[in-house]
């Protein structure tokens, strides 16, 4: 089904676009939500306006995203933790864990579902990406070491659980940026929509 976009849907668009997407995705989420209604010619006519602007929103989003993306490339993440003898974590680092330290430590708030990664079960050196956009994916290094080596690692020197993965550490250019962004958030009824969405494309295919 076409609709007109009278809010920005995640990986969909901004107040706006017209855009296709599954009947029962339109008719379950978007529409009884007022996130966007069906692109009828006289939608279109009556929602003129709000076509014109899109571009204009499309534009300051990725502005948004990118400075997002700009402040958090490349951010250092320490955990401290209890691990076996073969390095494999007593419980596990989750996406969570990560969105929460990376807002200690800037300002930011990334919801956890914006981070692509699986749950970190072993001590090392992890690249981390974190989905804000389209073609914006900031990545995070996530460094996990057992919790009586982080005063070392901090202090710059070698520890054992990373023998052998220790290149130069990534400049933090975060450090000092605590200021809120509103741009990276993702909500809980954006996590909502991707599973109605896939259950209409389902449905849809087995239809």
């Amino acid at each position: 089904m076409k609709v007109i976009l009278k809010e920005y849907v995640y990986k969909h668009g901004v107040a706006g676009d017209v855009v296709e997407v599954a009947d029962g995705f339109a008719r379950n989420y978007l529409i009884p939500r007022g996130l966007a209604i069906k692109a009828t010619p006289g939608a279109l006519r009556e929602n003129e306006h709000l076509l014109k602007n899109a571009a204009i929103r499309r534009n300051e989003l990725h502005q948004r995203e990118q400075e997002a993306a700009n402040r958090i490339n490349g951010v250092e993440l320490v955990f401290g933790v209890k691990a076996g003898k073969n390095g494999k974590l007593y419980g596990s680092i989750t996406t969570m864990d990560i969105a929460k330290a990376l807002e200690e430590k800037t300002g930011i708030d990334i919801n956890r579902r914006r981070i692509s990664e699986r749950p970190l079960r072993e001590l090392g050196i992890h690249t981390v990406p974190v989905r804000l956009g389209v073609g914006v994916s900031p990545e995070l290094r996530v460094v996990v070491v057992r919790e009586e080596e982080v005063a070392d690692y901090l202090a710059g020197k070698p520890v054992p659980s990373l023998r052998g993965l220790m290149p130069a550490r990534a400049e933090d250019a975060a450090e000092t940026a605590v200021e809120e962004t509103s741009g990276a958030e993702e909500t809980d009824e954006e996590a909502a929509a991707e599973a109605v969405e896939a259950e209409s494309e389902e449905d849809q295919a087995a239809g």
